[in-house]
């Protein structure tokens, strides 16, 4: 998703891909489908409170929905990975690195190939 999108786009891209309604929406966070509605529109601007419940139903950061991150789109389980990684000491982030570097590699010669 693009962060050209306002706050009203992202609600909106994140509820279609749960092909969710605004009613379905509304009642997974407590809300009305009308404050939905001009949220989307962006018309209105969810308080911090929505943009967490919001955050947490779509599982994504609320620095993804506010546009800020563009790795805040990540999953939840991939987020818990990253924060363990980052308590690791120095030497196993290192050698971890590495790993994941050989795979990333590995991946981008085959697409490049493929392609």
């Amino acid at each position: 998703m693009s962060n050209e999108l306002g706050i009203g786009g992202r609600i909106t891209l994140l509820r279609k891909s749960k092909n969710w309604s605004q009613i379905e929406l509304a009642k997974q966070i407590n809300a009305s489908r009308e404050i939905i509605s001009r949220y989307e529109r962006n018309e209105s601007q969810p308080s911090i409170d929505m943009m967490a419940k919001m955050a947490k139903v779509f599982g994504v950061t609320v620095d993804y929905m506010i546009g800020q991150s563009e790795s805040a789109s990540f999953d939840k389980e991939t987020v818990g990975r990253i924060n363990d990684i980052q308590k690791m000491d120095a030497n196993t982030k290192s050698v971890l690195f590495n790993v994941i570097d050989t795979y990333i590699q590995n991946f981008k010669t085959k697409k490049a190939f493929s392609g």
